[in-house]
């Protein structure tokens, strides 16, 4: 039996640097080809095979400029957290950057935010991942898929984290495939080097409004859409803590970050868009299936339906580890309920089943609330990410600063154009956010998601007091 063991606050003076990532009793049993899977996959969600059609309808052609837009913000932001990372490998990540760079308060909000983002992402996948199995066996319930995905996926990451790095390992492996095929016969369709497909030639790009068709309008509206699509990123730096070479993991992982993103991301918006007309139903509904049709290959439908049940069951099992780990870093830090801090076997299972837990409770909300309580939440998390990087950038200004007079030497990743780009990343954050406030569909996420940054800030500004006040 293993030895179970609890995980008690540090000490530290409010306004010094935590020293969370020290004597963790977490396991390290992620190898170098997990992480780096995880990396690579981490960028192959459902918000790619799925959410990319509303903004191919919203902005057309122009989808590959708003992915190219959104994936240049995401780069620098992955820098900046690889950075800190690397310098200081911790399983709370960002959140323990903001509370060395900013203070306790600092991480105690954005760690509580994302796991909220988290968990209510469990349930979101989960009730997609149900919906597709409910397709292929009618009759059943959703609920039971919903258990049966909810189960298995509470339980290995209630076992060793190996099992997490195998679970992810292949889940990304088979989206990983499963992408590169479709970018391949894509590029050679519209090559014209498939066998039996003409070449489109530019004729989809500038048809039916030319490749503005909305105008900045509408490429707005696509870039709202293709943010939302890279959330999960953050993730590779949450499991590195967890590696035999953390310093080595995340380095290579952010490294690569950005041919990912211009392969994956704005490669296969590129090849939809010139493939099939962007005014059509199945770009808007299911844009890869579509493209697959449009290349008369059969049963692209049920394959894309594969590959998104994969995604979504691939993000499930991700959002309950970072969850797990996010919250067992906190209370590590005293910053939440001791009790989830219990360390079992290397694993925080406590943590586990809170955040598990949460998700199905956040099930359960959208089949008994889905018009009133279950928006709302979806509502509160929608700008959340926006949020979190925004601390990883205010946190990297100040910790690289800092890191250049103490210890130089663990700048193993540079943030690139420091400190200017630094300033643009933070701008582009900025006007992502006056966006969504001026969009009549995106607004009431801005406000929600306002309200939960305060609310948290305030939680913890109250958290450290106290904890000023005991030392």
């Amino acid at each position: 039996m293993s030895q179970t063991t609890a995980t008690p606050p540090e000490p530290r003076t409010p306004a010094g640097p935590p020293p969370a990532a020290a004597g963790s009793p977490l396991s390290n049993g992620l190898k170098q080809r997990h992480l780096s899977m995880i990396a690579l996959g981490g960028v192959i969600g459902a918000g790619l095979f799925v959410g990319s059609g509303a903004g191919i309808a919203a902005a057309g052609p122009s989808i590959v400029l708003a992915y190219a837009a959104s994936g240049l913000l995401v780069m620098f932001v992955m820098r900046m957290l690889g950075e800190m990372s690397a310098a200081n490998p911790a399983s709370g990540s960002f959140s323990v950057h903001a509370e060395r760079a900013i203070g306790p308060w600092a991480g105690f909000t954005v760690g509580w935010m994302f796991w909220t983002l988290l968990c209510v992402g469990v349930a979101i996948e989960a009730i997609g991942a149900a919906g597709i199995m409910t397709g292929w066996f009618p009759g059943s319930p959703e609920w039971m898929w919903v258990l049966v995905f909810m189960t298995v996926f509470c339980g290995s990451n209630l076992a060793a984290v190996r099992n997490f790095g195998e679970f992810e390992f292949w889940f990304a492996a088979l989206k990983v495939g499963a992408i590169g095929l479709f970018l391949t016969l894509g590029t050679l369709a519209v090559l014209g080097l498939l066998p039996g497909t003409d070449s489109p030639g530019a004729a989809n790009l500038l048809h039916d409004g030319g490749f503005l068709p909305h105008g900045v309008e509408g490429l707005l509206v696509g870039l709202l859409a293709s943010v939302v699509a890279y959330g999960g990123l953050e993730t590779v730096t949450i499991a590195a803590a967890e590696s035999d070479d953390p310093v080595r993991g995340v380095a290579r992982a952010v490294r690569t970050t950005m041919w990912r993103i211009a392969i994956v991301y704005v490669g296969s918006m590129l090849v939809i868009v010139t493939l099939v007309p962007w005014d059509s139903e199945g770009a808007a509904k299911a844009p890869y299936a579509a493209a697959l049709d449009q290349l008369g290959i059969p049963g692209a439908g049920q394959l894309m339906n594969v590959v998104v049940l994969v995604a979504l069951l691939s993000a499930m099992n991700a959002n309950v580890y970072g969850a797990s780990r996010m919250a067992h870093s906190l209370v590590a830090r005293g910053q939440g309920p001791r009790a989830l801090g219990t360390v079992s076997g290397g694993v925080p299972r406590r943590a586990v089943l809170a955040s598990s837990g949460f998700g199905f409770v956040t099930v359960l909300l959208s089949y008994w609330y889905p018009d009133t309580l279950f928006a709302w939440l979806l509502n509160m998390v929608g700008g959340v990410i926006l949020v979190v990087w925004g601390f990883i950038a205010v946190s990297q200004f100040v910790l690289r600063r800092r890191l250049e007079r103490t210890a130089p030497e663990k700048l193993v990743v540079r943030m690139w154009g420091f400190p200017y780009l630094t300033w643009v990343a933070l701008a582009g954050v900025a006007g992502v956010l006056v966006l969504m406030a001026r969009d009549t569909d995106t607004r009431l996420q801005v406000v929600f998601t306002g309200g939960l940054t305060l609310a948290l800030a305030a939680a913890g500004r109250l958290v450290q007091r106290r904890a000023a006040a005991r030392s």
